[in-house]
């Protein structure tokens, strides 16, 4: 029987060694981001990126993926805990390579910080997607100048490397450089 790819894990906050969201919520800090839809993958159990935009006063909404029962289980016992949570930041439990376009807003940021990382051959017993087919479902739901941002210090970044130049290639997008940890690619108008 064909089991679902997850992590048994869970991730907490460790800056020094892993410090993708919190470059994110400087990005977006920095940018003046408001009002804008993110797809974040890889909550972590910290949940940091849905708990700063629903509290910063920007006004960002956030949809969250993790591939952790400890890191959904987190979710719930926040959004128990401060059911204002759930107006701005929703986390799922899902493997990352089921994405499907009907079932996404449309974007303004994708974070795809852990391309590569965790997707394994089990992945292919149910026909996920690739990294690049997610890339490219989530790069037709973002809006004209919306962002991919991908980390540059993730074990697979390669993965995350390719999937991004196939954006340019084939998806039209701009390589707009580094920031901190963060490599982004901007789509055209």
């Amino acid at each position: 029987m064909t089991k679902l790819n997850f992590w048994n894990s869970t991730w907490h906050l460790d800056e020094k060694q892993c410090p993708c969201d919190i470059h994110f919520l400087d990005y977006l800090e920095e940018k003046k981001s408001k009002g804008r839809n993110i797809f974040h993958m890889g909550t972590g159990s910290h949940h940091i990126v849905g708990l700063k935009t629903a509290s910063d006063g920007a006004n960002n909404q956030v949809l969250g993926i993790t591939a952790s029962k400890e890191e959904y289980a987190a979710y719930i016992d926040l959004l128990i805990d401060n059911p204002k949570l759930g107006f701005s930041y929703k986390a799922y439990f899902g493997d990352l390579y089921q994405t499907d376009a009907r079932l996404l807003p449309s974007l303004d940021y994708a974070t795809l910080f852990h391309a590569g990382e965790y997707r394994t051959p089990e992945n292919d017993t149910y026909g996920a997607l690739t990294d690049e087919e997610v890339a490219f479902v989530l790069a037709d739901r973002l809006t004209p100048g919306g962002e991919i941002l991908f980390y540059t210090g993730s074990f697979a970044y390669d993965v995350a490397a390719r999937a991004g130049q196939a954006l340019v290639a084939k998806k039209g997008f701009k390589d707009a450089g580094k920031y901190k940890s963060l490599h982004v690619f901007k789509k055209g108008p």
